[in-house]
């Protein structure tokens, strides 16, 4: 008489395939709606949540799932393998992301001129539902700062401050950052040798007198140029911009300060929502210089 082997069937082999395929679909769908969508940042993070603990879940199924295959030749193990592969993007992200908050400062502003940095020029708000943070930057986080981001430092350039300015915007607008306002900002004074020339009558011609005297009055730009003069600030810009991927939202502004020959450029920079950037906001400011150093190379003091 024959005997028939049934084999056992893994049921935690079954429950992480479908675990593995919510936790890669929520992934994907919460940062698509993030990124292109209105989803507030909030609920972004816990939603990630969510699908990295479903990612786990499944990862520690299909464990068990391999398990029993090794040790009683049960069915599921293609089930565990592809529990596997949709719970990789979800757990590669969360380590990530884990890896960063646990090796950065927990602070969401960063500045290159940590005594006094740069104001904003209208105060960032933003409803930061259930994630808490301190509304006031404390001159610890600014040591924190210091420890963990020290080459992050302002830039001096030997130039002029309109010319500087104009790099600085350029640069702004390749780096994704969107200038939404200004402060002391003038127009230069057009030499007159720039002006255009009237034209002159002929020798044997007579000019035309008008019939009034139109009274001379100030240039608007004239007027904006002392102003930039007499503002202590120099040059402020304020602007916002999102991460590539995840479409996190920044604030940045950045303040230009006419010394002498020189133009001192100082920029900062904070996450929009929760008490930790991840060390974003460093990188943004420094990929911002950088760039800015190429554009104006030669001159970087």
């Amino acid at each position: 008489m024959a005997i028939r082997f049934d084999r056992p069937v893994s049921n935690s082999a079954r429950f992480a395939r479908r675990f593995g395929a919510f936790a890669l679909v929520l992934w994907v769908a919460v940062l698509v709606a993030h990124r292109f969508g209105g989803l507030a940042t909030p609920y972004l993070v816990l939603l990630l949540l969510v699908s990295i603990g479903f990612a786990l879940l499944a990862a520690m199924l299909a464990a068990v799932g391999l398990r029993s295959l090794w040790a009683t030749g049960a069915e599921g193990g293609l089930d565990a393998l592809k529990a596997l592969i949709f719970a990789i993007l979800p757990l590669g992200f969360g380590g990530f992301i884990a890896e960063r908050y646990f090796t950065r400062p927990a602070i969401y502003d960063v500045s290159t001129d940590v005594v006094s940095a740069p104001d904003w020029l209208s105060s960032p708000h933003a409803d930061q539902i259930w994630m808490k943070r301190n509304p006031d930057v404390s001159a610890q986080e600014r040591e924190q700062q210091l420890l963990a981001y020290p080459e992050l430092t302002g830039r001096r350039y030997e130039g002029a401050i309109d010319r500087v300015l104009e790099a600085v915007r350029k640069v702004a607008k390749l780096d994704g950052i969107t200038i939404t306002g200004s402060a002391g900002e003038g127009e230069p004074v057009r030499d007159l040798e720039d002006a255009p020339a009237r034209p002159q009558p002929d020798g044997d011609a007579v000019a035309e007198a008008p019939d009034q005297v139109p009274v001379p009055t100030p240039r608007p730009y004239e007027d904006d140029v002392a102003k930039l003069i007499r503002d202590a600030n120099g040059v402020t810009l304020q602007g916002e911009t999102r991460t590539l991927i995840t479409g996190l939202h920044f604030d940045v502004v950045i303040r230009l300060r006419e010394e002498a020959e020189t133009t001192f450029v100082d920029i900062r920079v904070a996450s929009r929502y929760g008490q930790h950037d991840l060390g974003l906001s460093a990188e943004i400011a420094d990929h911002y210089l950088e760039a800015l150093d190429m554009e104006l190379l030669g001159i970087a003091g």
